[in-house]
């Protein structure tokens, strides 16, 4: 089969690969759709230390089961279905309580990180457990079906966050993908007031189309006019909920300068290793720092918000590509080529 392997940093090869083997409880997919993450595109240069080669990126997957193993025998080939990005075990007492993104055994596709090696869907087929596999209606295109993966990483972080028609106000910090994705299911979710924080006008517009009532481009006084915009009473002096989706310092002070005090700032980005954080308005704040990694059973509700229309993510893809043009794309996403927010492949 052909695959898209990283080979040494920042190096990636169109090269010929056997096909994965299917195992007793596992399907094989023919992946017809798979967007470039901007964790892959973070990654794929080493700076990250998730993507060591040689390895198969790719996690944002759609296609068609190719073929079952043994035990598998309710999904028939030629079904469509996206793919959970994170392979757990469904065993373990944090898969047993729900949260498998957990799982002491998780692994997730597309990542080589030193403890694994887990080759992703920039390939014809990828193989994985029956378990993170998820039907899709016929009426879902591959391309759409691709973003449910992002879409469930914001629905993750909103629950995480509390989210809904009580939030008097959030702020969405970084309108990338996910960051977009987190705008869109803020509004899914019945709040009314959203504002988004960008550094490019072009993905601030989009964050508008998707829901966001306010925008704000990042500076160093975009956390100030975002609190000021978020605050709602007498009482408050920022927003209720404020999602970070970028994972740098400067991403990150802005978004706790967002929140109001008492208020949740929930992290989803996860460029950098480090970063420096102004612990003394966290803590004379009270500000509650959640974490939000990968998504915990959202992938029905993903599928049910698009295929109902409640959230459109496809306005927002860039370019369709076929899986030999990756390493342009990839170039051109890492060196932030204005106007370009999503590249899907077709393997």
């Amino acid at each position: 089969m052909k695959a898209l392997l990283l080979t040494a940093p920042g190096r990636l090869e169109l090269t010929d690969l056997d096909p994965p083997a299917v195992g007793p409880g596992e399907v094989r997919v023919r992946v017809a759709a798979c967007g470039i993450c901007g964790s892959d595109v973070h990654g794929y240069t080493g700076a990250t230390g998730r993507r060591i080669p040689p390895l198969v990126m790719g996690h944002e997957a759609a296609g068609t089961v190719d073929a079952v193993g043994e035990g598998v025998g309710d999904l028939a080939p030629g079904t469509r279905v996206v793919l959970d990005s994170t392979v757990f075990c469904g065993a373990c007492e944090h898969c047993l309580a729900g949260a498998e993104n957990l799982c002491t055994s998780r692994e997730v596709l597309g990542v080589s990180c030193g403890t694994y090696r887990r080759h992703g869907c920039f390939a014809e087929y990828v193989t994985v457990p029956r378990r993170v596999v998820h039907p899709i209606p016929d009426a879902l295109d591959f391309v759409s079906a691709a973003l449910l993966e992002p879409l469930t990483i914001a629905l993750h972080a909103v629950r995480l966050g509390g989210a809904g028609p009580a939030t008097r106000s959030a702020v969405v910090v970084g309108a990338g993908t996910i960051g977009l994705a987190v705008v869109a299911a803020l509004a899914a979710k019945g709040v009314a007031r959203i504002a988004a924080v960008d550094l490019d006008q072009g993905r601030l517009a989009e964050a508008r189309r998707l829901g966001a009532t306010e925008t704000f481009l990042a500076g160093d006084d975009a956390g100030t006019l975002a609190a000021r915009w978020g605050t709602s009473s007498p009482d408050t002096d920022g927003a209720d909920l404020v999602i970070e989706a970028v994972g740098s310092t400067g991403a990150v002070q802005t978004a706790i300068a967002a929140a109001t005090r008492g208020g949740t700032v929930v992290l989803v980005g996860n460029v950098s290793p480090a970063i420096e954080l102004p612990l003394q308005a966290v803590v004379t704040r009270q500000l509650r720092l959640q974490g939000s990694c990968a998504s915990a059973g959202c992938y029905p509700e993903a599928i049910r918000l698009v295929a109902e229309g409640r959230v459109n993510l496809s306005g927002f893809v860039s370019k369709i590509a076929p899986l030999a043009e990756g390493p342009e794309w990839f170039t051109r996403l890492h060196d932030r080529e204005p106007g370009l927010v999503k590249v899907v492949l077709e393997p």
